[in-house]
């Protein structure tokens, strides 16, 4: 009624008509301020499982920070990873393009150091943010391109990187080097087998300096941290809180290199359970120094803070997923498309728009991040992706759901999977035998996949294997074996 009165009076008094006009629009905008674009932090854990936190049901040791973010927002409970192990899931994530389609599909290696790198026609979530106007840094392992390829973080929308470009070199905690950026970060203080640097902590310490530095604009930090991914290897100050606690205590044997114990490809351990937990137990110190930093910072309200793992629990190094049941009710490791080996958790806090402690069962997958960012972000969402947003779900609104997930894993002689509602596909040995058997689970009376009902649904076998066919674009560089997959 107001605003009516003084527009009445306003043309009936025409020459102050421009002045006052402004004056009340300005006045009328000053009352409706634009919302700040939300910060954004995205935690990849490596290779921790489905039941490694005790928010998901860990018993022998507890992820106190971690679990903040549960308590403090929502909890997903059928979140995949974009495969069962590194590149591949981070390349999904990237792009938004599920394992038939995003371009790196497997752990291939380039000499002399990293990964076959991402090309530089995709379109990551970095550049996305980065056109919105946020500062992008990514701090940890990286795995999808060296230094000045195509797949250089830099040349991949991030204005900073610090850590690992080589997944393999990340094998090792106390490396002689990382990168910064294009430069090569030397630490002699770890030469010839010397413990002076733990990477996990340089890493960390570069991703609060980029909190601090970002502060006082829109931020996307990627914090892809290595831990807990072998070698198994723990500072004492964590080692001395769980020494002697596990019984029976494991110990694992590398290829014999002098006293350090820090041997072959992946370093001997004698105390593997114990070294387990000291390692997950700083990551939940990590993560409880992250957010606290960003309260510190005056920046956690506006902040959504994501948790996720890049795959399901590995067995590598030593390490004993069983001992302290990694992959919770979920059958599989890393490297199978059963559940346990992509089902992982995901854990989304962000006050005062995801309610406190709840919980989702929506299906959701790392194809899915990138438009949810771009929801959340007003950026435009890329065309052709395979994810959808589940910005809705976090805000309790009306969610879309997905037709159907797909993944394709490019080792072990090939494997397909499909979710399509509670119905679970998977297809093993695609390299010798293609027209092989489709195993199908029911998930919603059979979670661990122990029961394959194929026979007795030969309908939806044949509905879920025409998924794999139609999901599946043939890739030159990570092919099956044979393209005529299931045709």
């Amino acid at each position: 009624m107001f605003i009516l009165i003084h527009i009445n009076y306003l043309m009936k008094n025409p020459i102050p008509f421009a002045i006052c006009t402004s004056a009340v629009l300005v006045s009328l905008a000053s009352g409706f301020k634009k919302e700040p674009s939300p910060n954004i932090v995205y935690i990849l854990a490596d290779d921790l499982g489905y039941g490694d936190l005790s928010c998901y049901g860990q018993s022998k040791f507890a992820t106190p920070n971690i679990d903040k973010l549960a308590s403090q927002g929502m909890l997903f409970t059928q979140h995949y990873t974009g495969c069962a192990v590194c590149s591949p899931s981070r390349s999904c994530l990237m792009t938004g393009l599920h394992t038939g389609h995003t371009p790196i599909r497997g752990n291939k290696a380039v000499k002399p150091e990293g990964q076959w790198p991402l090309p530089a026609v995709s379109y990551t979530i970095a550049e996305m943010l980065k056109a919105k106007g946020y500062t992008t840094g990514a701090f940890g392992k990286w795995g999808l391109g060296f230094i000045d390829t195509e797949g250089d973080p830099l040349n991949q929308g991030f204005d900073e990187f610090y850590g690992y470009n080589c997944q393999t070199l990340a094998h090792n905690y106390y490396p002689d080097h990382l990168w910064h950026n294009r430069e090569k970060i030397l630490l002699h203080e770890n030469d010839s087998g010397k413990t002076g640097s733990y990477s996990a902590d340089l890493i960390h310490k570069a991703a609060l300096s980029f909190l601090e530095k970002n502060k006082n604009k829109p931020f996307f930090l990627f914090y892809p941290t290595t831990i807990p991914h072998a070698e198994l290897l723990a500072k004492e100050k964590y080692l001395k809180i769980f020494r002697g606690k596990f019984d029976p205590e494991k110990s694992y044997n590398g290829v014999d290199n002098g006293p350090t114990f820090r041997l072959g490809p992946y370093g001997s351990q004698l105390e593997v359970h114990a070294t387990y937990a000291a390692m997950v137990t700083e990551l939940d110190d990590y993560v409880g120094d992250l957010l606290n930093k960003l309260r510190e910072l005056g920046l956690e309200d506006n902040t959504i803070v994501i948790f996720a793992s890049d795959n399901g629990p590995h067995q590598e190094g030593g390490a004993d997923p069983d001992f302290f049941n990694s992959n919770g009710p979920l059958r599989g490791y890393k490297r199978d498309l059963y559940e346990g080996g992509i089902r992982t958790p995901m854990l989304v806090k962000w006050p005062g728009k995801v309610m406190a402690g709840s919980k989702s069962d929506h299906i959701s997958a790392f194809w899915d991040i990138m438009p949810t960012f771009a929801e959340i972000a007003g950026a435009t969402n890329p065309e052709g992706l395979d994810g959808i947003s589940f910005l809705p779900e976090l805000l309790e609104k009306k969610q879309s759901q997905h037709e159907y997930l797909y993944w394709e894993f490019h080792e072990q002689d090939g494997k397909m999977a499909v979710r399509k509602g509670n119905w679970k596909a998977v297809k093993l040995n695609i390299d010798k035998t293609p027209q092989g058997e489709t195993e199908l689970y029911d998930l919603s009376k059979d979670l661990y996949e122990t029961n394959n009902v194929a026979t007795a649904n030969p309908l939806i076998v044949r509905q879920l294997e025409f998924i794999m066919i139609q999901a599946h674009i043939p890739s030159v560089v990570f092919p099956f074996a044979s393209e005529t997959v299931l045709k």
